[in-house]
């Protein structure tokens, strides 16, 4: 094993909690729509309310495919560094904005219309920050370690997650009653959230720009960064697509959508949900790096066929069973069962997107087809399932859940291990 220089673990750490801290601004919505939902939407059916807000989560999701593009070619053509820096401002800005709208009973549909401008800057900030920081944490890695180091996107990630859960469970638990986290309890994470920011645009400040970038300077400028370019690897672009359909479909209803099921499907209370949650969330977090390593040592197919196979059989028999559940431990067996699946795609789909561009279109490469990606299937997930459960045929989306990923196991079938064929080795550095 190549030992890591200094250098490149300050970077992958620094990059890394940027990620998180990014991760947490966005996911802090989800976590806390529970307590917010009717806040900004008229008194009425509590399903209703969280339809409301979640369409609202969906919309923020609109916004990261143009994030993905406009961070994608800032970082392709001005650098990964600074255009790391510029996305975690501008959740700084979202969040901050979150936590200072006035209640629909004080400004009436003008609330939920700030909601809306707060959540689509952040689903732009978080639409560039995937690709950018996939590019960056890979392009930093040791050619043998980057499945394990190019994990860390999503440790951060997930991790993002836990610190919201990790607050909502302080302020239910030891803080604040029920009824104040429902009058103005809700806006401690959004404030939490935008002074993290600040702290995130300060390391981020300080990061090494990588060498992959440093050494394509040289390119003709018009050949960096821009969607002309990228269409000239139309098989790596239709691979991103279809690798990620089924994952990120899969991964937001674990993970975002998982408390509302467990709350209003499950029949467990709001604070059962968030202690399972965020249980279930840290051994997720803890298992990248392992599937990471395991990925650097029989390579990256054989995990995304194992979530492709087990993901595509297992699905809707796991969900049915969570759905009957007798109480909160049997829910959290069988949602960290299916989180063991969902991690054959979540602890490399970030490393083997970088691998299949080269130097001067790979951020853009990265992010793009995946947002566009994301924002069709993984920003609809709550909506849908929700939907389907207002029209009392849940167990449709179990399904929808199930199509999604077999297509991306044909995918699986057909595509190339990226850790032999990786473009990352023909870096000129």
């Amino acid at each position: 094993m190549t030992p890591i220089s200094p250098r490149r673990l300050k970077a992958i750490l620094g990059g890394s909690v940027g990620n998180l801290v990014e991760w947490y601004d966005w996911y802090a919505y989800s976590a806390f729509a529970l307590y917010f939902s009717g806040a900004f939407f008229p008194a009425g059916d509590a399903t209703a309310q969280l339809l409301n807000t979640a369409g609202i989560f969906a919309l923020g999701f609109l916004m990261r495919p143009i994030g993905g593009w406009l961070f994608g070619t800032l970082a392709d053509r001005i650098g990964r560094k600074r255009a790391m820096t510029t996305s975690v401002l501008l959740m700084s800005v979202g969040s901050l904005l979150i936590a200072c709208i006035p209640t629909y009973a004080s400004i009436g549909l003008a609330a939920p219309a700030v909601l809306l401008l707060a959540r689509l800057l952040q689903g732009l900030s978080v639409g560039g920050e995937y690709g950018v920081s996939a590019t960056y944490l890979s392009e930093m890695a040791t050619p043998d370690r980057r499945g394990f180091y190019s994990s860390f996107q999503y440790v951060t990630l997930i991790g993002g997650q836990l610190i919201a859960l990790g607050i909502q469970l302080i302020l239910q638990k030891l803080l604040l009653t029920e009824d104040q986290l429902h009058d103005w309890g809700w806006r401690i994470p959004f404030v939490i959230g935008a002074i993290l920011s600040v702290v995130a645009l300060y390391l981020r400040r300080h990061l090494d720009e990588t060498q992959a970038f440093e050494a394509q300077q040289t390119q003709p400028q018009e050949r960096k960064g821009t969607v002309r370019e990228l269409l000239r690897h139309p098989k790596a672009v239709l691979t991103v697509v279809g690798l990620t359909l089924g994952g990120t479909l899969a991964f937001y209803t674990y993970t975002t959508y998982m408390q509302k099921f467990l709350v209003n499907t499950v029949h467990l209370t709001k604070g059962q949900s968030t202690l399972i949650s965020f249980l279930s969330l840290l051994i997720f977090a803890a298992m990248q790096p392992l599937f990471g390593l395991l990925s650097d040592r029989i390579g990256r197919r054989p995990l995304l066929l194992g979530f492709g196979v087990f993901g595509t059989l297992a699905t809707v028999p796991l969900l049915t069973a969570l759905s009957h559940a007798s109480g909160q431990w049997e829910a959290f067996f069988i949602l960290l069962l299916a989180l063991i699946i969902v991690s054959g795609y979540t602890s490399i789909n970030a490393v083997v997107k970088a691998e299949l561009f080269p130097a001067e279109v790979r951020a853009l490469g990265v992010g793009l087809p995946y947002a566009l990606t994301v924002a069709i299937f993984g920003g609809t997930a709550e909506y849908i399932a929700l939907l389907f459960k207002n029209l009392g045929h849940e167990s449709y989306f179990y399904w929808y859940i199930t199509g999604a990923i077999a297509i991306s196991l044909v995918v699986y079938l057909f595509m190339a291990d990226t850790k032999k064929t990786s473009k990352l080795n023909q870096d000129p550095v």
